[in-house]
Formats: C-alpha cells, sequence, structure tokens
C-alpha cells in the first residue's frame, strides 16, 4: 500500500492524539507523543489540553515536580519535556549533537578552553547540582577558576550536561531566571550508549509522527544521515520500509495502521512550537508552504496555529477577554463553528493560569499579517 499525501498527514493526526482526545495520564500522553516542545512553559500544557480528554493542568504540575515528566535540552538542541523513563535514551541520542553544537561553537572556543577542559568538570556539576541552583549560582561557582570565561562555559555545559530545569512557581511550573539540577544516575543500570539511544528515540518518533522519511527524523533530531542509516538497518526486523508519495522513502514501525483517507480531522488550537510543526522536512506535514514565513518567523517562533481539516488554516493569539483567531484563507461555516467552540473551551483553560499567554510575542501580530488579511478572517471570541 502507498499512503497518500492526506493519510500521511492523518496517520500523524491520529498518533499525536489530534483526531480525538483520549483520557491518558499525563506521562503516559507524553510518552505516547514522543516529547513536547518546552521552549516556553506554557506549551506543553497547551499541547496537552488539545490531547488529553479531560486534561487538569495540575497534573502536569505534579508529574514535572515529582520527575515523572522531565523538562531538558534535547532535540533541536532545544527545550523538550518527555517521559522521565526516556530521558536517558534521548540523551544519548542527541549527545553527539548536543555536546558538538556548544564545544566547537566561536562562543566557546573563543575562551581558549578545550572540550576536555569542559568535560573534566561534568562529575563537579553533578555534584554541585545535587541540589537545584540558579544559571548565575553555577557561574559564580565556576567564576572562582575560569573568571570572565564562567558564563559561556555554563552556557555550554548546561546543553550538554546531564541536567534537567527545575520547576518553581506558576502559572505554568518554570519560570525565569531558570534553576537546575543534575538528573539522577540510571536505576542500577550502566550509561546509556548512543547507537541503542538512537534506536528507540527512532522508534518513539515514528510511533508518534510516522511514517516518516530519514529526512524528518533529520529534521526532528538534526542527527546525521549516517547516523539514522545505520539506526534504520539495526531495526530492520521492527521497521517497515514504504513507498510514499514523494521521492523519499518513508519507515513505519511493523505492523502500524493508517487512517482512511476520508476520516475528518477536527479543528485544533495548537500551542507555539507544538512538536507536529517541526517533526518532518520542510515546509512539514500540515503547513501549505505559502504560509510558512507567517507562521514561521524570521527568528525561528513558530506562532500558535489553528488546524482546520488537519491543515495550517491560520494562526491565535489571547487578547483581553479572550481569543483573536486569524485565518489566512477562506473558512466554511461548519469550520468556523468548530473553532470557535474550541477557542471558547481554551479560552477558559487560560483564564485561571495565564488569560495573556505567549504575550510576548504580540509583536508578530502587532506586524500584522497584510499579505493574506483580504483572503482570510480574523474572529475575536471572548469569555
Amino acid at each position: 500500500m502507498t499512503p497518500t499525501t492526506r493519510q500521511l498527514a492523518l496517520a500523524t493526526l491520529d498518533r499525536q492524539l489530534l483526531l480525538e482526545r483520549q483520557r491518558l495520564d499525563v506521562a503516559d500522553a507524553v510518552r505516547r507523543v514522543c516529547a513536547l516542545q518546552a521552549q516556553t512553559p506554557a506549551s506543553p500544557y497547551v499541547a496537552l489540553w488539545n490531547r488529553v480528554d479531560g486534561f487538569v493542568p495540575e497534573d502536569l504540575d505534579a508529574a514535572f515536580a515529582e520527575r515523572r515528566i522531565v523538562k531538558a535540552t534535547l532535540m533541536r538542541i532545544t527545550l523538550h519535556a518527555v517521559h522521565a523513563e526516556d530521558y536517558d535514551a534521548f540523551r544519548a541520542a542527541m549527545l553527539s549533537t548536543l555536546r558538538a553544537s556548544r564545544l566547537y561553537d566561536r562562543r566557546f572556543t573563543a575562551t581558549g578552553l578545550t572540550p576536555a577542559d569542559a568535560d573534566t568538570l561534568l562529575t563537579e556539576l553533578a555534584d554541585l547540582l545535587e541540589h537545584p541552583r540558579t544559571g548565575a549560582e553555577v557561574e559564580s561557582h565556576l567564576k572562582e577558576r575560569f573568571g570572565e570565561h564562567a558564563h559561556r562555559l555554563w552556557w555550554a555545559l548546561r546543553t550538554y550536561a546531564q541536567v534537567h530545569h527545575v520547576p518553581t512557581t506558576g502559572p505554568w511550573s518554570f519560570k525565569l531566571p531558570n534553576t537546575y539540577r543534575a538528573a539522577p544516575p540510571p536505576d542500577g543500570a550502566a550509561p546509556q550508549e548512543a547507537d541503542d539511544g538512537v534506536r528507540q528515540l527512532l522508534l518513539a518518533y515514528l510511533r508518534a509522527f510516522g511514517p516518516a522519511s530519514a529526512q524528518d527524523f533529520a529534521r526532528f533530531t538534526l542527527l546525521t544521515r549516517p547516523v539514522i542509516s545505520q539506526a534504520l538497518q539495526q531495526l530492520s526486523d521492527q521497521v517497515v520500509r514504504l513507498q510514499g508519495p514523494g521521492r523519499a522513502a518513508l519507515f513505519d514501525l511493523a505492523g502500524a495502521t493508517l487512517p482512511a483517507e476520508d476520516t475528518p480531522a477536527p479543528p485544533r488550537l495548537l500551542p507555539m512550537w507544538d512538536s507536529t510543526l517541526l517533526s518532518h522536512a520542510v515546509p512539514g506535514r500540515f503547513m501549505p508552504l505559502e504560509y510558512r514565513p507567517l507562521v514561521v518567523r524570521r527568528n525561528g517562533d513558530v506562532l500558535p496555529c489553528l488546524l482546520v481539516d488537519g491543515e495550517v488554516a491560520g494562526v491565535w493569539r489571547a487578547t483581553d477577554g479572550g481569543l483573536e483567531l486569524t485565518t489566512f484563507r477562506t473558512v466554511g461555516k461548519a469550520a468556523w463553528s468548530g473553532l470557535t467552540e474550541e477557542a471558547e473551551r481554551l479560552s477558559a483553560f487560560l483564564a485561571d493560569r495565564d488569560p495573556a499567554v505567549y504575550g510576548r510575542y504580540g509583536h508578530w501580530w502587532d506586524k500584522g499579517f497584510s499579505a493574506v488579511r483580504d483572503q482570510g478572517t480574523t474572529v475575536r471570541v471572548t469569555r
């Protein structure tokens, strides 16, 4: 069977719990979707609100506090929330990339320190971070020996060391300045090997985003093609190759199924940097190419998106007393009705926590979407 473009989109939406909300424990939900982009503290909460039936934000607060879900720098060298039991494998898969992204960057090399200098500090850093500390406290400790280089040294170490972000206070568990602590050692196990970590991450990725190509997995992780090719070869008994609608070969878990072409996709209001928009080769599985410059801004910010029938159709933002929805094209009455219902529920969800969520990114709307305003519609939904 050769999946169609729409079936590929539906398959990912299904695996991401975006075709139908599921009643799941929050940690189980995070594991089902592989990882949640956590670059801004609110996003894992809004992501799970879209995916978990009856989502209670206090459940995610507790999961972070109890370390059942952890927040750390992982795929694409950015912050993700992942199931605690997946962290070691995912970090092992990404370690070489994380380490190289910092230790061979001129911001670190300009210090005159070597990668070996940084590596020798990992055990000391783990001891220091046995208890939560802010970045300023860590820098103060390093400054005794490294002087003005302490800031850049910590910038490198916090990316590739076994470090978790520590939940502090509301409304979204994490706030600036960041607080850090050492990741707990694996329970009675040897350190995870990189190859095994890549295999585990690839299986989790396909379970959450597949079917997908090697290029898609590279986009999601920033791992290199040789590393990915080796993992696919080693998983030949668990992964099958499919012929997709394009030139690139697709891979999926053996026995995985695809939704029917006519499966409806309900409207959704995705958070900033939702993983579904960053999990496949550019422009992505749900993003019309012409909308990408509107949604993915010049500095890489990925705006909160509206999904209509499984495709990005516009953006949303919080405003005084509710939400503002802007589409990039004409949307039918039935779709608007569904979007409005979702917006009313999301607005009510945000009201008790952060009714001005993502407010610091309002400048993107202030600069406008003049190129598409005549083709779309803006609607304000009040609480």
